[in-house]
């Protein structure tokens, strides 16, 4: 774990770092869908113009990670764009920012995060379920703008 690192909301500034972070994952394992593009590309209007919160990990004055949280409806959450620096996986930071992204979304109201999520990231589903997020049943499952998600899990809160 790495003890240097701060967790701070994200500011306009953080906009190029916030793509770069995301696009990193997306590409490597994927390709960018067009949500990608719109999310990524105007992160002020498509995810904090719509009541959403962004949290970037810096450490030593450099941004390494970064998670976002948005509404979908009244007590519903959705956890997205989250992305750890390739250099500073395995420290702990998926796990200090979700942390906090599930604190922040307690205190802006709601009862239950979801997320989306592929089955070929072993590493993020493990830290989902040790986070107590559970899989989802087929019907439970809400329409989801990302064609690469083939899981679903949820955490009450």
């Amino acid at each position: 774990m790495l003890s240097e690192v701060e967790i701070f909301p994200f500011e306009e500034k953080d906009a190029a770092a916030f793509r770069a972070l995301n696009e990193e994952w997306i590409v490597r394992y994927f390709e960018m869908e067009e949500s990608d593009h719109k999310a990524l590309g105007d992160p002020m209007t498509h995810i904090i113009g719509r009541g959403g919160r962004i949290y970037m990990a810096w450490h030593n004055a450099k941004p390494i990670g970064c998670c976002a949280v948005m509404p979908m409806r009244p007590g519903v959450f959705e956890v997205g764009k989250m992305a750890v620096a390739p250099e500073y996986r395995g420290y702990g930071v998926g796990r200090r920012l979700l942390q906090h992204v599930i604190e922040e979304a307690k205190r802006l109201g709601a009862n239950s995060l979801f997320l989306g999520s592929n089955t070929s990231l072993p590493n993020a589903l493990h830290l989902y379920e040790s986070m107590g997020f559970q899989q989802l049943a087929d019907a439970n499952v809400p329409d989801y703008p990302y064609a690469r998600a083939n899981i679903f899990m949820q955490k009450e809160l």
